[in-house]
């Protein structure tokens, strides 16, 4: 099965909305594990604009599942990851002024930062992920840095998913392929969603973790969060 980890940054930009804490983050990390998700997503940036860094310190305390921690890999985040030691780091080329990731790295022409950073990270006892396209050279330079798994962006899958074409999964069944020859694991995030993420899930082989997060929560607001979380789990079976 397809484990399920729940991005609850969403949750964080409403808390922040109003100050003080409602919605409580922890409460709603630890009922989202109760509703039988894998695992806790995080995405911390710099102005913590949604998720504090003292967020990431607290749910170390709370949670049960497994933990992930994604962002641009600054001396910062770094610091930061090797203090909570998170079961998974995603490694995400996103800018400062970035509302949302829009792009994979460029695993040539950043493979010699990648490798330091993945092994500071994996002698700490922490498993890797990078951030990349469905793009075949991307996914080998991948490979090259060390990384336990790569996370495929999904964007340009569910867009072309909702405008009815689905030849748009190719690359990603192509990119997937590709990882399992090279050893590597396979995750996949940015806006999967209940229309689209059982037919991704169904093509892309060996698919061992989906991360959602925007498109979770606007559904739990007409379905309610502990039965979105079900749902999700009966598509990924």
């Amino acid at each position: 099965m397809t484990k399920l980890s729940v991005n609850i940054n969403k949750i964080a930009t409403l808390r922040n909305a109003r100050g003080g804490n409602a919605p409580n983050l922890l409460k709603v990390a630890s009922d989202i594990e109760s509703f039988g998700a894998q695992g806790i997503t995080i995405h911390p940036r710099p102005d913590e604009r949604h998720i504090r860094y003292q967020d990431a310190r607290d749910l170390t305390q709370i949670l049960t599942t497994e933990y992930n921690i994604e962002g641009n890999p600054n001396a910062k985040f770094i610091d930061l990851v090797l203090e909570t030691k998170p079961t998974q780091v995603t490694l995400v080329p996103d800018s400062v002024v970035a509302i949302t990731s829009n792009a994979g790295w460029d695993t040539i022409h950043h493979q010699a930062f990648l490798k330091d950073v993945i092994n500071t990270f994996q002698q700490n006892g922490i498993r890797t992920s990078i951030f990349v396209d469905a793009n075949i050279e991307m996914v080998e330079g991948a490979a090259k840095t060390g990384t336990d798994r790569i996370e495929l962006y999904t964007e340009s899958y569910a867009k072309s998913y909702g405008e009815g074409n689905l030849l748009g999964i190719n690359s990603f069944v192509d990119a997937a392929k590709i990882a399992n020859t090279l050893g590597l694991g396979i995750n996949a995030g940015h806006d999967l969603s209940l229309e689209n993420i059982k037919y991704f899930k169904d093509n892309v082989p060996n698919l061992l973790e989906v991360s959602i997060g925007h498109a979770l929560i606007c559904e739990s607001l007409y379905l309610g969060l502990e039965n979105v979380v079900k749902m999700y789990l009966d598509k990924l079976k």
